[in-house]
């Protein structure tokens, strides 16, 4: 029994078409002559002495046959035996492994010296800045973060000299974590519970500086606010998409001798790879948005060129205010303009003074509030940055009323960029003043547009005042990805006087969320402690409100086809009326060669007033620059319009309040008389200006295609005499 299991054992190596036969182990011998103990042979030939693949062969040769046939076969099959070959053959294959040896350790020398270039290059940052990480004994460590692509560096300080450890990112998945505190929550790890960490620091450490002990397999991290940490996730994605394209480069980089070059050369390279596998066929660019269908807008072969033209002007952090756009990515109109979207629907500001509880004049505010987002150009585009000293004036009619709302602002600082602002409508009852620090921010794969500062709204014959601050603007998708935008972060809407106080959340779109979370908001209505009512919704489209007592919802806001239809009509004075450096006579031949699609004449145009600007600020040197309508309170750090006024409308005394020369002012009257806003001006007052005149609203593209209509509306504004 103990030779059959051995035969069978050994046979089994001599691969058949069909099962081995069966043989007689009594007709088997141990062959000892060729020093085999373990090799089996049949003692006389048969037919089931024979392999089936060998035909039968004379008796007398039959024992060697079948012992070389089943030899050769059984070791072909384990590899033992190699097909024969030339010295000159075997000398070639020598040399051939020898130049993969080569190759093998040049590879090894260029990616490590490619790795610890970017270690040490401090412009090959993605993006650093300071991280709570939860260790093991769950408490929270503030560490100093910087992020390169394909690694994750952790230090106790911003200097390089307190090394704590470095994530390797190409073991790490990426995923948003939810919390309760504050700030924003987010968690690398191995999706097999591998350690995430390398070995060695990148000066070599070995033993990273004393913090509390962190988990080998992951690491949850908490950044001070949601706009930072979505910032991080996107700039974490575009660290592992950099990772993953340099191994897609490596022949490129031999070929292309990419490693005598400097690290933050080839991580260009890389990032333009990733352009190039976005932008390969179509680029679209996309916004999404609830309840309507998502804006797509193609950009041309000519303008893909001018993104990575902008790409390479580009590090992750930098201020978006000090480079230079191409004018296809413009919206043609200055920010000035752009500030002005707020008031459309300034007649809700109208009906909140005359409501008697200040629950319901807060409900009707934050409904004027809500009605400023909604209008916004096709596809992703910004505004002109204001020229110092820019001015831009305008004005919308109220019919129900028979009243005015003026606006007027002003570009007082450039660097940093201040934008500010007064609304005026003295006989509805109200007022606003405020400024706007505007900061974009490029983190990579995304960018951020901070809107820092405040509007004060005053209601002038209850004297409340009403303080708001806006949300941030979220667009990601830069390089990879499908390009969108979103508003993000909490405003508050605060009256001290009533102790009502508003607070709204605009949300981003999760990590893993759906196309039903984009735009949405929510927040609360409070009476001092008590919550009065919860809102809810989208931004762009319906808001509810439901009163926390009675459980009642109602539609707060719904900027559906008859809202629209209400927008109130703006007048500005024509173009060629203007004072030179009035938004739309400054900006005319850049606006007439985008709307003309020609983007070289664009970007000349555009030039020539950059250029004059910077000019302008080397003649004017250490000289401060003086704003003329704002002034600068440095009490309270904030600007404010010189003619201000807020003096209640006395219908007595008051005719009418007009603009000239960016001078909101009141007609008085000396004795009881009738005006309306709807016939001329200048004809009531029988005062003959240099200037009576009006334009109907730019048609500026919107997607909300309301198509304004282009009559004339006979409003007074006067220009400069």
């Amino acid at each position: 029994m103990k030779e059959e299991n051995l035969f069978r054992r050994r046979f089994s190596l001599c691969p058949t078409a069909t099962s081995p036969p069966k043989i007689d182990p009594r007709l088997l011998t141990r062959n000892l002559s060729y020093g085999g103990d373990n090799e089996l042979y049949p003692l006389s030939p048969g037919i089931h002495s024979i392999p089936e693949c060998v035909e039968a062969p004379h008796p007398s040769s039959t024992r060697d046959t079948c012992r070389s046939s089943c030899i050769s076969e059984s070791r072909m099959f384990i590899g033992l035996e190699k097909e024969s070959s030339s010295p000159t053959e075997k000398l070639a294959r020598k040399e051939s492994l020898k130049v993969q040896k080569k190759n093998y350790r040049q590879e090894k020398k260029r990616v490590a010296k490619e790795l610890f270039s970017a270690l040490k290059d401090p412009s090959v940052v993605i993006m650093s800045n300071w991280l709570k990480i939860r260790g093991t004994l769950k408490s929270w460590t503030k560490l100093w973060c910087i992020l390169k692509p394909g690694i994750l560096l952790i230090y106790k300080t911003p200097g390089s000299d307190h090394w704590v450890g470095t994530i390797l990112l190409n073991a790490c998945k990426l995923i948003e974590r939810p919390s309760k505190k504050d700030g924003f929550c987010f968690k690398l790890y191995h999706p097999l519970d591998k350690s995430i960490w390398a070995m060695k620091g990148p000066k070599g450490e070995s033993v990273g500086s004393i913090t509390q002990p962190l988990p080998s397999n992951y690491l949850i991290f908490r950044a001070a606010s949601e706009s930072d940490g979505r910032c991080w996730m996107d700039a974490l994605e575009l660290a592992l998409s950099c990772s993953s394209l340099s191994k897609m480069s490596a022949k490129s980089g031999r070929d292309g001798d990419l490693s005598g070059s400097s690290e933050s050369s080839h991580i260009l390279q890389l990032l333009q790879i990733s352009l190039h596998q976005h932008t390969a066929e179509r680029v679209h660019i996309r916004c999404n948005a609830a309840g309507e269908a998502s804006q797509v807008e193609t950009v041309s072969e000519e303008n893909k060129g001018l993104i990575w033209t902008l790409l390479k002007q580009l590090r992750p952090g930098m201020d978006l205010s000090k480079v230079v756009l191409p004018t296809f990515i413009l919206e043609p109109r200055s920010f000035l303009d752009k500030l002005s979207d707020y008031y459309y629907h300034a007649d809700l500001l109208s009906q909140a003074v005359m409501e008697e509880s200040p629950y319901s004049r807060m409900k009707q505010v934050l409904r004027w509030y809500l009605s400023g987002f909604y209008k916004k150009p096709k596809g992703l585009k910004k505004p002109y940055n204001p020229i110092l000293g820019e001015m831009f004036r305008c004005c919308w009619l109220h019919p129900q009323t028979d009243s005015c709302t003026f606006y007027i602002a002003e570009q007082v600082s450039h660097h940093p960029p201040v934008s500010a602002f007064y609304i005026s409508n003295r006989k509805d009852g109200f007022c606003i003043t405020g400024s706007i620090l505007a900061k974009s921010k490029f983190y990579g794969n995304s960018l951020s547009a901070i809107l820092d500062g405040k509007a004060r709204l005053l209601f002038l014959t209850r004297d409340e005042e009403y303080i708001i601050t806006m949300p941030y603007a979220h667009c990601k998708g830069i390089l990879y990805g499908t390009m969108t935008l979103e508003l993000g972060g909490k405003i508050t809407i605060e009256c001290e006087k009533t102790q009502c106080y508003t607070e709204i959340e605009y949300k981003l779109k999760p990590f893993l969320g759906s196309s039903c979370n984009v735009n949405q908001i929510s927040g609360k209505i409070r009476m001092g402690e008590d919550v009065l009512a919860t809102v809810d919704g989208h931004w762009d489209s319906k808001v509810h409100l439901t009163e926390k007592r009675t459980g009642q919802q109602e539609v707060l806001w719904n900027p559906g086809p008859d809202i629209r239809r209400q927008r109130l009509k703006r007048q500005v004075v024509q173009v060629d009326q203007q004072e030179a450096f009035e938004s739309e006579r400054l900006w005319q031949h850049v606006t007439r060669a985008i709307s003309d699609k020609d983007q070289m004449r664009a970007t000349q145009e555009k030039f020539v007033l950059e250029e004059a600007q910077r000019q302008e600020a080397r003649e004017r040197a250490e000289r401060p620059w003086n704003p003329r309508l704002f002034t600068f309170n440095t009490d309270t750090n904030e600007w404010h319009y010189k003619y201000t006024d807020t003096k209640p409308w006395d219908p007595e005394r008051c005719l009418l309040q007009f603009e000239k020369d960016g001078v909101i002012q009141t007609k008085e009257k000396s004795r009881r008389r009738s005006f309306s806003y709807s016939q001329n001006w200048a004809a009531q007052q029988k005062v003959s200006p240099t200037g009576s005149y009006s334009t109907p609203e730019p048609n500026h593209e919107s997607s909300d295609n309301e198509g304004q209509s282009s009559s004339h509306t006979q409003t007074q504004l006067h220009s400069k005499s």
